[in-house]
């Protein structure tokens, strides 16, 4: 009897995604939405974008009070803000710790048992930084959950159209852009302003490894990543 041919088709991803009105969220979305088979993807905001994917099924929520998840495979946390834009330290730890802890334990109360999550360059519960600081007790906690695979993104300088995605402009952050940009090629990876899509494409590189346990990925890995995938 002739042995049936193995089937080379994979299932569809089904993926939760938090954050993905930002630049690297947008970036995410993007290259999820054209992967084939295209995965079930479950867009965490709280707004829904004007331009919103149909593809995608976006998700208003309250990110303090959020709701039982729909069954996934895993996850990514592309969210954060800045304390001059949170309004104070208290806002921005409610953002970049609380809310992205929140989302983890949702996510893997969800079936999750992959989780991506962009921290920054530098990040360390040990930062007299207070936002390195913050970034850094973000990992650790998210890190302890027990996930199978953790991929924890450190950009650096994030390069990206902030205005045309509705942000307000970082006028420290365009200066850096702007005095780094021809002296770019010789600034080592490590600390090289980083485009949006790159991060996208490393921090889900990683994240299809699926290596066990945790996996930190600094600017340059992802700038390697982001150029091959």
């Amino acid at each position: 009897m002739t042995k049936p041919a193995a089937s080379t088709s994979r299932a569809a991803a089904r993926i939760l995604l938090a954050g993905g009105t930002g630049l690297v969220g947008r970036e995410l979305t993007r290259l999820l939405l054209a992967q084939r088979p295209r995965p079930a993807l479950h867009s965490l905001v709280r707004r829904k974008p004007a331009d919103a994917d149909g593809h995608a099924k976006w998700l208003v929520v309250d990110f303090a009070d959020l709701p039982k998840l729909p069954a996934v495979d895993e996850a990514c946390c592309c969210l954060g803000t800045t304390i001059k834009q949170a309004g104070s330290q208290a806002a921005f730890r409610a953002v970049d710790f609380d809310a992205v802890l929140a989302f983890a334990r949702a996510a893997q109360a969800a079936g999750a048992r992959r989780f991506a999550v962009v921290s920054a360059l530098g990040a360390s519960a040990r930062s007299a930084t207070f936002y390195n600081r913050i970034k850094g007790e973000m990992e650790a906690a998210v890190s302890a959950l027990g996930f199978d695979s953790v991929v924890i993104a450190r950009p650096s300088l994030l390069a990206g159209e902030r205005e045309t995605l509705g942000q307000s402009a970082r006028i420290g952050e365009q200066w850096a852009l702007r005095l780094s940009a021809p002296f770019a090629g010789l600034i080592p990876k490590s600390v090289r302003p980083i485009q949006a899509h790159t991060v996208a494409q490393g921090m889900l590189a990683a994240l299809r490894e699926a290596r066990p346990g945790v996996r930190v990925v600094e600017s340059a890995e992802l700038q390697d990543l982001g150029s091959v995938s």
